[in-house]
């Protein structure tokens, strides 16, 4: 599909972490959510967790905080309308928030989330 407009993928993020249970939102701490249009290393990436996760902070006072990163254009690439788009967006928001809280990848293909 074409890329939406940046301003309307600012939306569905939006749309995506309002979605997010109020559970899981007071579990996370000292994280920011970011869009971007494509990752320079890894351009496939649909989205990514830069921190240390929650469950192996330590002493973690006084640190920048932890980024996840959305990926406008690929994620634009992965679907062929828009309704698909609403639902990968998604899909990524709560895969990234749940590296933050810990689960890596192998898990979360187990639950059906990567």
């Amino acid at each position: 599909m074409q890329p939406v407009p940046a301003p309307r993928f600012e939306e569905l993020v939006g749309e995506a972490l309002d979605e997010v249970p109020e559970q899981l939102w007071e579990m996370f701490e000292n994280v920011v959510v970011l869009i971007e249009d494509r990752d320079e290393d890894e351009p496939e990436l649909l989205g990514v967790y830069d921190g240390v996760p929650l469950t192996e902070r330590d002493d973690y006072g006084g640190v920048t905080p932890d980024v996840i990163r959305i990926f406008r254009l690929p994620l634009c690439e992965h679907v062929s309308d828009e309704d698909e788009l609403v639902d990968e967006v998604y899909i990524t928001v709560v895969h990234e928030f749940a590296h933050h809280l810990g689960i890596d990848d192998e898990r979360l293909h187990e639950l059906g989330w990567a």
